[in-house]
């Protein structure tokens, strides 16, 4: 199998990808992922509105990707003018490729005709990629789901819009966004897009292993593999993914002190990024998904959500007994 995933005239060195996950794949998370191979990540979802009235409160909006490469910025939102200047401003700050969203199943986003809600409305979806592809010189591509619901699969008809357009690679999670996230993906409707298309196509939903990875591309031929909520508290999952695709090795997970360390160091970089205020509430959830599996893990996140002072959390977790295993 050829290493390299090719998405126009950006050459990635792993077919494995890290999802946009709003909340989640902020700058230290990514930073985190990138320990374990030179993997294309995904910025959080960006609306290219507020991108625009550069709220205060959305450190994400004014984001540098200098130093993060190769990274994708993602943004969001149904007004063609406003996306094309969101992709200008993310592409002057480093971004190495643009994705737009049309998947996103969230009720506050599609209320505002954004994400999943354009697979409803080809025509203005039509417009948006062709104002976000003319505004940039880097490649741009689309994420969007099977359809609204099973009884409007036009996933395919899109894609193919969107490859007219000049879109230089398609993104599809297997599920309508009727289905959120419930049921299994639909690996082999992705191949029947892939079928349609001579862009590469990355398939998304439910690959949680190297394994599962190897069979979504068997199933559906697609060119890369697409990893998100199953690496929540486990940014190590891409490097495994990678080596089991590309090498056929199993890789162990970290040790119970390696994950200790790296749990410290997130900890550290989201204090560096966003400051207590924010970090110290932000950075529970990951705290939460890093200890799933400790030993005594539950007495520890309680004890973790109660306190307010990162030295004191900190040393909380350095403290806290590992395993006599290792």
């Amino acid at each position: 199998m050829h290493a390299a995933l090719q998405i126009a005239s950006l050459s990635l060195p792993s077919r494995v990808v890290l999802a946009p996950m709003a909340g989640v794949t902020d700058a230290p998370f990514r930073s985190m992922v990138r320990r374990f191979g030179n993997f294309l990540t995904v910025s959080e979802m960006m609306p290219g509105r507020e991108m625009l009235v550069a709220q205060p409160r959305m450190k994400r909006t004014s984001e540098d990707f200098s130093g993060q490469h190769p990274i994708a910025a993602q943004i969001a939102g149904c007004a063609p003018e406003i996306m094309a200047k969101a992709a200008r401003m993310q592409a002057a700050r480093g971004a190495d490729l643009i994705d737009i969203n049309m998947g996103c199943p969230a009720k506050k986003i599609v209320r505002g005709e954004s994400g999943a809600a354009l697979m409803r409305d080809l025509p203005l979806a039509t417009e948006i990629i062709r104002a976000v592809i003319a505004a940039v010189d880097i490649p741009v591509t689309v994420k969007m789901r099977l359809g609204w619901s099973p009884e409007n699969h036009n996933a395919r008809e899109l894609a193919r819009i969107a490859q007219d357009c000049g879109a230089a690679a398609i993104i599809v999670h297997g599920r309508t966004r009727s289905q959120f996230y419930g049921g299994k993906a639909d690996w082999e409707a992705i191949g029947r897009i892939r079928d349609a298309l001579s862009i590469p196509v990355i398939g998304n939903g439910d690959i949680t292993s190297g394994p599962d990875a190897v069979r979504m591309m068997e199933v559906s031929g697609v060119a890369g593999v697409m990893i998100g909520r199953a690496a929540y508290g486990r940014p190590w999952l891409l490097g495994q993914v990678h080596a089991f695709i590309e090498e056929g090795r199993i890789l162990p997970d970290p040790s119970w002190t390696e994950k200790k360390a790296l749990i410290i160091d997130h900890y550290r970089a989201m204090l560096d990024y966003y400051g207590q205020r924010v970090a110290v509430p932000l950075a529970r959830k990951h705290l939460a998904w890093y200890l799933h599996g400790f030993p005594d893990a539950a007495r520890l996140r309680a004890e973790i959500v109660r306190m307010t002072d990162p030295s004191e959390i900190m040393e909380r977790l350095a403290t806290f007994p590992l395993p006599n295993m290792f």
